[in-house]
């Protein structure tokens, strides 16, 4: 039997949203490990939990270190946040589109005329995507 799909919405029931936090949790988790290794890059992952007021995280490395480079970096950099989420499936729902994820980033860009490297705003927000 296969999966079926789920409605992505806030789960009512507090118990089921439990397990479920849990499991995604795990599971995102578990792709970062993942990631962090076939790809050798450096991954922070922090979670608020507003139902018991926790934290979780996770590290490839370093929090502090990581945390550290993200706060100094000044390159252009992605900064993607649920509404890039929710646009993308709006698009392919619109135009049955496969569009990345990638061409949907909110932040506008300012242009540096002497490089003509487009330059996202800088952000101190950490987000969990």
């Amino acid at each position: 039997m296969g999966r079926r799909k789920i409605d992505i919405t806030r789960i009512a029931n507090k118990n089921e949203r439990c397990v479920t936090f849990n499991k995604r949790k795990f599971g995102i988790m578990k792709k970062a490990y993942e990631l962090s290794l076939l790809c050798d890059c450096e991954i922070a992952i922090i979670i608020f939990n507003n139902n018991n007021n926790m934290l979780y995280q996770f590290t490839s490395t370093d929090m502090d270190e990581i945390l550290l480079k993200y706060t100094e970096f000044s390159e252009p950099h992605e900064s993607l946040t649920n509404t890039n989420f929710i646009a993308q499936q709006n698009k392919q729902k619109d135009d049955g589109s496969c569009k990345s994820v990638d061409s949907y980033v909110i932040d506008e860009p300012k242009v540096n005329t002497i490089t003509s490297i487009t330059q996202p705003k800088q952000s101190k927000m950490i987000s969990t995507t």
